[in-house]
């Protein structure tokens, strides 16, 4: 090898691909933080469209920089049962193709020219500057936004900065001979497809196999025909990351890696054979020049485009191939859905993405709290049902296993570097999660009670069933106006919660009042008056937690202390008091209106 070119070139080239990899790193993240899992979520609202999930996956790798972990979204999504298999067909195309950008932007190290406007847009005149800015962002700016902006910045310049030195690093190999005689082998269309396969799998970065592609090409050594077929080589070996997600999840999931696997290789095996036939029979002589940044970057967004474009007309034959190539098991037993749907572990590395699925799983938790909780308030009014009371206690058992696993991915998802938006999101998960739980558990206890009548064959009187219908009433109220709230983040509804639950208080203190009078009365047994106060503390508990709900949107997004607000609302705020007021004379007018028993 040429006397100029050295190990220390070989650090070089090695020293630039880790400042590639860290700064692809870098910028990515900021980008994911930015976006705030936006563009992603709008990935689980996908239609069959086939080109809307083209602009969508195309949007997502745009906006993170990545394929690989777009692809990795979708084996999760899949895999959790969001997405269906058909459904990510579509993101895969659109997810090759925006990945193409990251070529045409390194593609901005070749500009040359002595105009000064031209240099500025070579990047080792500008990434400098790119650097200060992102640096003045990330130290100076309060607004974690901005600081996102920066650390974008700061990880383009690190990107170009490695651009420039792997450049740097083989420029002495332009004059050797030795390496002028390496490259022919390069000739062999099969050897580049499998060294650019076999290099993209080892650093597991498409686009840094891209980078390093069009540093070899300031050698001048490169051709369009020897450059072409390790570009398609690149496509492939990109695919090992879609085939490490895929370990351990179910058929469809792994059918996914499987589809984006067939998507290049069927790509090459068309084009390949195209392209030699243009090269050595019809001996187009562009194959034979030089090829250089831009080149690459052309040639990389053609394989792509042009294999959308000839292989999204069979996506269901490539659905179909996939389920060929990782059959069902004739014998097997149907794969068990998670209770918790949408958790999965792939999305942490995207944590915006494991965010919403987290807002998702939870959404569904309250809603299941809020369909238990009333079955169980009805129970204690209607006649008495084991099959009622059964799915109650399944569904508290369900809602148990949502806490558990809802708690502990967020615990994972909070030591992630999340946006602050995503934070007070995490914070309000935490919390409320916890008082759904003791909702349910609440509705368990009235279940108890109900089977302890019946099984005793004792119930209540008609004026002690209508009291509890009202105040149950109130309850239902404050459980719709608290879940609704959560649901639909809508501080507005989560500030009624508050009036409400003083009027069920007051309604619980007062209906204690009549119970003793009934008691003393003989109205009422000793059996039922326990059996009375257990529900009526379990009422009061519920209408609690409803508060606490309420209380967390408040105190989280309007930045104050709950006790501090709750304490200002009660003295001073009109429209609590209007509203406290109007619910009063709402539940205690019905309650006014119940005959009671002969004394």
């Amino acid at each position: 090898m040429d006397e100029s070119f050295s190990i220390f070139n070989i650090f070089t080239l090695l020293g630039g691909l880790a400042f590639f990899l860290y700064g692809m790193n870098v910028m990515s993240t900021g980008l994911e933080k930015l976006t705030g899992g936006k563009l992603e979520v709008a990935l689980k609202k996908m239609t069959s469209n086939k080109f809307k999930a083209i602009l969508l996956g195309m949007g997502v790798t745009i906006a993170i920089q990545s394929s690989s972990a777009m692809t990795v979204m979708l084996v999760g999504f899949v895999n959790s049962g969001i997405m269906s298999l058909e459904q990510t067909i579509g993101v895969c195309f659109g997810s090759d193709i925006g990945t193409t950008l990251t070529a045409w932007i390194l593609s901005l190290a070749g500009v040359d020219g002595k105009n000064p406007f031209v240099k500025m847009l070579k990047p080792s005149s500008f990434a400098p500057l790119v650097a200060l800015i992102g640096v003045i962002l990330i130290m100076g700016a309060k607004k974690n936004k901005k600081k996102d902006i920066g650390r974008i910045l700061v990880g383009f310049a690190i990107i170009m900065t490695g651009m420039t030195l792997m450049s740097d690093s083989v420029a002495p190999l332009a004059d050797s001979p030795e390496f002028q005689r390496i490259l022919t082998a390069f000739h062999n269309p099969i050897l580049g497809v499998l060294v650019g396969a076999g290099f993209t799998g080892i650093i597991q970065s498409s686009a840094a196999s891209v980078g390093i592609l069009q540093a070899f090409s300031q050698t001048g050594a490169l051709t369009y025909g020897m450059a072409l077929p390790i570009i398609m080589g690149l496509n492939i070996g990109t695919c090992i990351t879609a085939l490490i997600s895929s370990i351990g999840v179910n058929k469809n999931a792994k059918r996914v890696a499987c589809i984006h696997i067939l998507i290049k290789v069927l790509g090459t095996l068309i084009l390949l054979p195209v392209a030699m036939i243009l090269q050595h029979i019809v001996q187009l002589s562009i194959f034979s020049q030089t090829v250089g940044y831009v080149g690459i970057a052309v040639m990389h967004s053609i394989f792509n485009i042009a294999t959308t474009i000839i292989l999204l007309p069979f996506t269901k034959q490539l659905v179909a191939l996939s389920k060929i190539i990782i059959r069902d098991g004739k014998n097997e037993e149907p794969e068990i859905k998670s209770v918790v749907t949408g958790l999965d572990e792939r999305f942490l590395k995207t944590p915006a993405v494991a965010v919403e699925a987290c807002r998702s799983a939870t959404d569904e938790m309250a809603r299941i709290t809020k369909e238990t909780i009333i079955d169980a308030l009805n129970l204690l009014t209607s006649e008495y049902s084991d099959e009622t009371a059964d799915s109650i206690i399944e569904r508290e058992d369900i809602i148990d296993k949502f806490e558990d696993k809802i708690n502990s991915y967020l615990i994972k998802i909070s030591k992630a570097s999340v946006t602050g938006a995503d934070s007070r999101r995490v914070s309000k998960m935490m919390h409320c999660v916890g008082n759904f739980e003791r909702i349910s558990d609440h509705a368990v206890n009235l279940v108890e009670s109900a089977q302890e009548m019946h099984e005793k064959g004792i119930s209540f009187s008609a004026e002690c069933v209508s009291e509890i219908k009202i105040i149950n009433d109130a309850i239902t109220e404050n459980i719709n106006k608290a879940i609704e709230s959560y649901i639909s983040n809508d501080l507005a509804v989560a500030h009624k919660v508050e009036p409400l639950e003083e009027v069920v208080d007051n309604l619980s203190t007062e209906l204690k009042n009549r119970h003793i009078r009934r008691l003393q009365n003989d109205e009422c047994t000793v059996e039922l008056g326990y059996i009375f106060q257990d529900i009526l503390t379990n009422l009061e508990r519920i209408s609690d937690h409803c508060s606490n709900i309420a209380g967390c949107l408040i105190e989280t997004d309007e930045k104050t202390n709950l006790h501090a607000y709750l304490h200002e609302v009660k003295q001073n705020d009109e429209t609590f008091r209007n509203e406290y007021l109007a619910y009063s004379k709402e539940y205690f007018e019905r309650l006014a209106a119940v005959p009671t028993a002969a004394k």
